[in-house]
């Protein structure tokens, strides 16, 4: 009988569990759909490419300005994800289409990835760019005080991170951010550090310590919504629902959302359509 490696799964068990594309191995054409998406809707819509936050190539993003908006537009910024060691903003073109007609400022951030830098870089950057967003913010017409977080996957991780961040060392008013969703997000590291990425990904047992959400207490007081697939695997239905109770023991307000149906990269269609169940409910987070 094969060892145990952590709770109950053996190895094989644990890597299958974070192995999305092996899991759904028709990812790629869901994947190429939804750039295809991004791609017609850059020749409609207006944006702003690769505004530099940062000193390196890698830390850059892009801009898409709410459309016909009177007033200052809330401001969503979206992290990707790629388990930190791959994709790029530009394969996410298509995530402001079901935000902007509707009346927000959209920011899809890029980050560099590892084994380029590691995850504390990596969270640094992305610390650096919601920065970035509160002060650049009112120039391409958004309101610097109504910032919302999402991400999907790592940036799930990611955004998790944001809300535990301690804004005043940033120069950023933590109430300034107003909500967040976390998409098919990884609270705890330590099943990555122990599965088929662990090598690649260099997470060590102070990188589970200091780098995993489920480790830290919320920062920001505004809700947060975890949402996950219910096609995704028995593992990220668990991160989905880890952080509610000790979070919502701190005081923040934590909603779960499991879409029914939806698997690891479908959610992102879903997020990112108009009147699907992740996109209305993040709309309706923002007020729009």
């Amino acid at each position: 009988m094969a060892d145990k490696v952590y709770g109950d799964f053996t190895q094989e068990e644990l890597d299958w569990q974070y192995n999305n594309r092996e899991r759904v191995p028709e990812h790629p054409e869901v994947l190429e759909k939804c750039m295809a998406r991004g791609e017609a809707f850059i020749k409609k819509a207006p944006h702003v490419f690769d505004q530099a936050f940062g000193d390196t190539p890698a830390e850059v993003l892009d801009v898409y300005p709410a459309h016909e908006s009177d007033e200052a537009a809330p401001v969503l910024i979206f992290f990707h994800g790629g388990y930190w060691y791959s994709r790029h903003k530009d394969d996410f073109r298509f995530i402001p289409a079901g935000f902007a007609p509707a009346g927000a400022m959209v920011i899809v951030v890029n980050y560099a990835l590892i084994p380029d830098v590691d995850l504390a870089e990596l969270v640094r950057q992305c610390r650096t760019s919601v920065k970035w967003a509160y002060d650049n913010a009112a120039e391409h017409g958004g309101d610097p005080e109504r910032i919302y977080i999402s991400g999907h996957s790592a940036g799930g991780h990611v955004t998790a991170m944001m809300y535990a961040t301690d804004w005043d060392e940033w120069g950023v008013p933590s109430g300034a951010i107003k909500g967040g969703m976390a998409i098919s997000g990884l609270y705890d590291l330590e099943p990555i550090r122990l599965n088929y990425m662990g090598p690649m990904l260099g997470f060590t047992e102070q990188t589970v310590a200091e780098y995993s959400p489920l480790n830290l207490k919320p920062a920001v007081s505004a809700p947060i919504i975890f949402a996950v697939g219910g096609a995704e695997t028995p593992e990220f239905l668990r991160h989905n629902d880890m952080l509610m109770g000790p979070w919502s023991q701190a005081g923040l307000a934590c909603e779960e959302l499991v879409a029914p149906g939806l698997n690891h990269f479908t959610i992102l269609e879903d997020f990112s359509t108009e009147g699907r169940t992740l996109n209305t409910r993040m709309r309706e987070l923002m007020g729009l």
